[in-house]
């Protein structure tokens, strides 16, 4: 039956580029195949996996209840319901526009500014990046990617647009650092392949990194792309959720401070979905130095509009400064308090991780725990952890990244509790871990010394003054 539904749907459509067969997207399925609750499903599986923001929610229900006129859905709110259930035109509402401008401008600390005229909708930051994508490069045509990326761009950029992606390795041995010898490596590896190169693509901070990118590998960056002529797309959908220094910083505040840069080359992936914790909001918004990109995405844009309600609502809550600047602040504290509380209790453990200052995740380092230095024995691990430890985490291979043993733990989408029973499930496992390889240590010792003993008693049997060869006990045999 399936292969008859395939070959009536289309290619796009039968195709596996949605990337669902990944252990990324398998460890979600584990985690709703048998959830974790702390009474009525204890023995369930803990979800690590997801990068939600969940620890300041108090704060925007508080703000909901104090203003019942942002709703249409209430009493007080009701009399606007017509103006905001009839059609509208998909530039967008002014006053949601002009509210993200000005929130923007506020998690960049108010060192640059944005043109709300130049802010286009899309259902979340997948559309915002497809839609990017469709008006960038032409299928076959290609983004480079620093890696470890997010895995879902694979789907996000390629499935429909035909666009390819490249890697930009890095690794460990920098911090993960992105180089301009990394970029040109694999720029020149993609025209070596006849594939056009049309953009790069940064993710700041980094999903899954959780560290932020300095003035001088943004600077990098754009004069890369600049030299180039290829656009420069920087995704910063975590820029509110930095916690330690380093700060943040935008590519608008290097392009501001970069007279000679071609801004028509330079374009933002922004929502609230992360800084906001409103994933269900989908809020996506492209926001382009380029008048063609604008032009051409706002059309697209059509295809995934965020409703009307929700504008209405998000840009009474973004206007209220006093709400914003309180939030901005608290979450980012409840974040940093909860990421060095994981890390902590990692740490003890004897497991590392990279060190950030943003992100609702850790880098965890398990390479140690990898019964050998490859992404088959990176996956044994990784299915250890799903299935016996019950713990949904991301594994490196999932984000390409170049070494094995890197795994993604997200920390801001439960509560305290539930961290901390994750926190004994991973002991557990590094504890079992090592005293597996103390019984291997033993056994190995036990053969060593076995070896050993029997290389001792060759060597005084073979001596000239051992007592095998008197001519006492060679006559007695």
């Amino acid at each position: 039956m399936l292969g008859s539904q395939e070959h009536i749907l289309s290619k796009i459509a039968s195709n596996d580029g949605h990337g669902e067969n990944s252990a990324f997207f398998d460890g979600w399925k584990a985690y709703d195949a048998d959830p974790y609750h702390p009474t009525q499903n204890p023995n369930g599986v803990i979800q690590m996996g997801l990068a939600e923001n969940q620890l300041s929610f108090d704060l925007v229900e508080e703000w909901v209840r104090n203003n019942p006129k942002a709703s249409i859905c209430t009493a007080e709110g009701a009399s606007q319901f017509k103006d905001i259930a009839i059609f509208q035109d998909y530039h967008g509402l002014p006053e949601f526009r002009n509210a993200v401008a000005r929130f923007m401008e506020k998690v960049r600390g108010d060192r640059v500014r944005f043109d709300p005229d130049r802010i286009v909708m899309s259902g979340g930051a997948t559309g915002a990046q497809e839609t990017l994508a469709f008006c960038l490069a032409d299928p076959g045509e290609a983004l480079l990617v620093p890696t470890p990326y997010y895995p879902a761009n694979d789907r996000d950029l390629t499935w429909r647009t035909g666009v390819e992606l490249v890697p930009v390795i890095s690794d460990s041995s920098n911090g993960f650092k992105m180089t301009r010898d990394a970029l040109e490596t694999a720029y020149k590896a993609a025209l070596e392949s006849n594939t056009t190169v049309k953009g790069l693509l940064l993710n700041n901070p980094s999903n899954p990194l959780g560290t932020v990118l300095d003035r001088e590998a943004l600077s990098m960056a754009l004069s890369f792309t600049n030299d180039k002529n290829i656009h420069l797309i920087c995704d910063e959908i975590y820029s509110a959720t930095v916690f330690y220094e380093p700060g943040f910083v935008s590519i608008a505040e290097i392009l501001a401070e970069s007279p000679d840069a071609n801004p028509d080359l330079v374009h933002i992936v922004y929502s609230l979905s992360k800084d906001l914790g409103f994933p269900g909001f989908r809020v996506g918004i492209l926001y382009s130095y380029n008048d063609a990109v604008v032009s051409c995405a706002r059309k697209m844009s059509s295809f995934g509009l965020v409703s009307t309600q929700t504008q209405r609502m998000l840009a009474s809550m973004l206007a209220d400064e006093e709400f914003v600047g309180k939030f901005l602040v608290e979450s980012a504290a409840r974040l940093g308090a909860r990421r060095a509380a994981l890390c902590e209790g990692l740490a003890q453990m004897g497991v590392g991780s990279l060190k950030g200052s943003a992100g609702l995740y850790c880098w965890m380092d398990l390479r140690r725990l990898l019964k050998a230095a490859n992404f088959e024995a990176e996956m044994q691990l990784w299915r250890v952890i799903v299935n016996d430890v019950r713990i949904n985490v991301s594994p490196g291979a999932s984000f390409h990244c170049a070494e094995p043993g890197w795994f993604r733990v997200c920390f801001a989408n439960m509560d305290e509790e539930t961290m901390r029973v994750a926190l004994s499930r991973i002991s557990k496992l590094v504890v079992q871990s090592k005293s597996g390889e103390a019984r291997k240590q033993c056994r190995r010792r036990s053969k060593l010394e076995i070896s050993l003993s029997f290389r001792r008693l060759e060597e005084i049997m073979m001596s000239p003054h051992s007592p095998m060869t008197s001519p006492l006990v060679r006559t007695m045999t």
